[in-house]
């Protein structure tokens, strides 16, 4: 078990490509942390650092309190998982598993037992015999997963395990995976662009864009305290509705009413100076429909019709088109609030109750203490500032 810790460390490739630029980061020993953010971000070149496939070119990289910069892959005691299984084809599983013991030349009574001890660890006893083509792509993933297990590594890295894999399988994995590295402690470093794994799995999140970190911290505390603009709309599903305000003295004119600030807004406003113009951040759950909201001493309402109407059996999405044009944000670039093509947008998750329908008119009552307050140019989270 180790330790991982990166200082300023940063990853410049020959033609000038700068692909990670002064990560600092302390992985504490048995922590499983996820490095997340969109294509190119610089999340897999930070993880092939650690496990010395690429070099660093400033910065040091400490694993156990060893500097790591200079140390071949194979002095590092770490194992990797990656994207594809790697798996011998004329090997069986047993065989593959142990693949790396037989390297170290581990004596053999050994290493079946470390093999039979990694198999009941992921359910892979009755399979042990059988060759990779005879197995389901989750099978060939557990296998890829004991062939590192059987190393007792210092650390695992691990690099988008399970984007091969279909939607019912990757639900599967993840509860393997998390079960696993609660069970045996290792350290552990996940790559992977889907928040919804990052949310499930990590101790602490990692959050890149551009080859920078934009925030570090627990699933719970990403969501519900973002820093900024970006991690605001990376983080959650459906994300996060955004909203061009004016502000007034009278409240926040947007383009659904005036939203009256409540005390948290009153706090954030009161303690800094806040731009004219601002982008209110507001999640899909703190809208629900008017008619089942009771007693509640703070929020707004909106009344708009319902263009699509998605029941999910615990929850429906009621979507609304806006009258005004989409936020338009540099520093959403990378999201999903990014990638609606223009379309002005709002999304309401609302109680299966609802008596909401498409193409008819519904009344929403929205928290107005759940609101996000974000300055349009530097794309800082204003309410948490």
């Amino acid at each position: 078990m180790a330790e991982i810790v990166l200082e300023g460390v940063t990853k410049r490739f020959a033609d000038g490509t700068l692909a990670v630029d002064h990560i600092g980061l302390d992985i504490k020993d048995h922590e499983f942390v996820i490095l997340v953010g969109p294509s190119g971000c610089g999340k897999s070149t930070t993880l092939n650092m650690i496990a010395g496939l690429e070099n660093i070119t400033e910065g040091e990289l400490r694993i156990d309190g060893q500097r790591m910069n200079e140390k071949a892959p194979r002095d590092r005691d770490i194992a990797m998982v990656f994207q594809s299984y790697a798996l011998y084809p004329h090997m069986t599983v047993r065989e593959n598993i142990a693949f790396p013991l037989k390297l170290a030349k581990v004596d053999k009574a050994e290493a079946n037992r470390k093999v039979e001890e990694a198999a009941e660890l992921l359910d892979l006893s009755p399979y042990l015999d059988r060759k990779p083509a005879n197995l389901s792509g989750g099978q060939r993933q557990r296998v890829a997963m004991g062939r590192a297990i059987v190393r007792n590594p210092k650390a695992f890295l691990m690099d988008e395990p399970l984007s091969n894999l279909d939607a019912k399988l990757r639900v599967q994995m993840r509860t393997t995976i998390a079960r696993l590295q609660k069970n045996l402690g290792t350290t552990t470093v996940y790559v992977t662009h889907d928040q919804t794994e990052a949310m499930t799995l990590g101790d602490r999140i990692v959050l890149m864009r551009a080859g920078v970190v934009q925030q570090v911290a627990s699933p719970q505390e990403m969501y519900d305290h973002p820093r900024n603009l970006f991690v605001a709309g990376f983080i959650g599903s459906p994300s996060m509705n955004f909203l061009l305000a004016r502000v007034e003295p009278d409240g926040l004119h947007t383009v659904i009413g005036t939203i009256p600030p409540g005390p948290r807004l009153r706090r954030a406003m009161a303690g800094q100076k806040v731009p004219k113009q601002v982008i209110v951040g507001i999640r899909p759950e703190s809208f629900e429909d008017a008619a089942l909201v009771h007693g509640q001493d703070h929020g707004g309402t909106f009344a708009g019709t319902v263009d699509i109407l998605e029941s999910m059996g615990s929850e429906k999405l009621a979507y609304f088109t806006l009258e005004a044009g989409a936020v338009e944000s540099e520093h959403l670039a990378g999201t999903a609030a990014f990638e609606g093509g223009g379309v002005a947008q709002l999304i309401a998750r609302l109680d299966p109750r609802t008596t909401a329908q498409e193409g008819r008119p519904l009344k929403l009552w929205y928290d107005t203490e759940a609101i996000h307050l974000f300055d349009p140019r530097s794309g800082t989270n204003l309410t948490e500032a």
